[in-house]
């Protein structure tokens, strides 16, 4: 019988956990001002925040952080699936039946984040959405390309021009919703904590959300398992001009789409081609600049820190709610919508330092991460080997 093995260490791309670990980075630096209040679903955020410092972090966030992230996480993501399709079909596996259990166990993981931690959760859509990439994984190249483009384009276009015709009506701030997400978060009832939350994730989730995900996500799927066909990032010295001009077309997307709007007053409107048209491409910059930047000895010894974080990508995203969610909530220490965005890119640092040395420290004795192992062990319907070969050595020399 065939069986599929996890990736071997000698054979990870190491400037991919950077950029994943980076991912992790710029999706906390968002997460935490729509972890520790409402405003960034139910508006408000000018209001509240006054001092220039804070709306100079707000408008720095929606530039460099703001949709580029998750979006980043994303393409990484198809990129990933990629590899492992290409291992299980080398195994001679059903690769169709492996991929969708491995979905199905990621849609478990979402379902415990989003209802027991934070409406806010991606893993969920993720799973969902990436049920769809399995019917992709035998297309050619161009096919998905043109499905990245054509889901992309129509969903920026519709919506865009939906958004301009109702210009008049965007920006108020639901201020019913934000006293009520203040009252129930700073709570020390936990059934009112969750019942709050679970209203936050059907107020932002519904049938048309879903659809217009199929939309956004899905194309990055896509692109992210492109780019592993054509191996770019498997060898970049080898690919060094493709990987500089894909640099160069993105930085130029990045600065139209997401610094551009500013100098026209970065109306409300445009907000869907800013986050995910130039979202995209910003992301896509990031990737090229780590990839690029990894393959010098200062650069590597720079974005060092973040693949260790990469690594253990899974426990890491949910260990940050985890931490949010004692910080904020009034079960914890309750400190919901008394931060100012000054103050949680200080909490952003202190805690992913932290997210660091424990990623680590972990790598050193084992395989994978808490949750990698799990996912992996279900995936594999095989209970895969936790301790490391450092802490096998160690063990054997005491």
């Amino acid at each position: 019988m065939n069986t599929v093995t996890p990736t071997k260490r000698s054979e990870r791309l190491t400037w991919i956990d950077a950029a994943r670990g980076f991912a992790i980075f710029g999706i906390f630096i968002v997460n935490i001002g729509a972890f520790s209040a409402p405003y960034f679903l139910y508006g408000g955020a000018e209001e509240a925040w006054t001092a220039p410092v804070d709306q100079f972090i707000q408008a720095f966030k929606d530039v460099f952080f703001q949709a580029s992230f998750y979006t980043l996480f994303s393409i990484l993501f198809g990129f990933g699936f990629q590899i492992v399709k290409e291992r299980v079909i080398d195994k001679g596996i059903n690769v169709k039946l492996f991929l969708f259990r491995r979905l199905l166990i990621l849609i478990g993981f979402g379902m415990i984040h989003a209802f027991l931690i934070w409406s806010g959760d991606i893993l969920l859509s993720y799973g969902i959405v990436g049920l769809f990439l399995i019917a992709f994984i035998h297309r050619k190249n161009i096919t998905l390309i043109i499905w990245s483009l054509i889901l992309l384009g129509s969903s920026a276009a519709y919506f865009t021009m939906y958004l301009f015709n109702f210009r008049e009506y965007l920006g108020y701030a639901n201020f019913q919703e934000i006293r009520q997400a203040m009252e129930s978060y700073t709570s020390n009832d936990l059934l009112v904590i969750l019942s709050q939350n679970l209203h936050d994730w059907l107020y932002s989730n519904g049938v048309f959300t879903y659809i217009l995900l199929l939309t956004t996500l899905l194309p990055m799927f896509l692109i992210g398992m492109f780019i592993a066909r054509k191996r770019w990032l498997h060898n970049p010295e080898l690919n060094r001009r493709v990987l500089w001009i894909c640099w160069g077309v993105s930085l130029l997307f990045f600065a139209a789409l997401k610094w551009g709007p500013y100098l026209y007053g970065n109306p409300e409107w445009f907000y869907f081609i800013q986050d995910n048209v130039g979202g995209t491409a910003s992301a896509l910059f990031y990737l090229f600049s780590i990839t690029l930047m990894y393959q010098s000895g200062i650069g590597a010894k720079l974005l060092k820190p973040f693949s260790h974080v990469g690594r253990l990508s899974l426990t890491n995203y949910i260990l940050q709610s985890v931490i949010q969610f004692i910080l904020f909530y009034g079960v914890g220490f309750g400190l919901y919508g008394s931060i100012t965005p000054s103050v949680s890119i200080g909490v952003v640092v202190i805690v992913f330092s932290l997210q660091v040395i424990f990623s680590k420290w972990w790598m050193a004795k084992y395989r994978f991460g808490p949750l990698e192992w799990a996912w992996r062990s279900l995936t594999y319907l095989e209970k895969q080997p936790m301790r490391g070969r450092t802490a096998e050595r160690n063990e054997v020399h005491h």
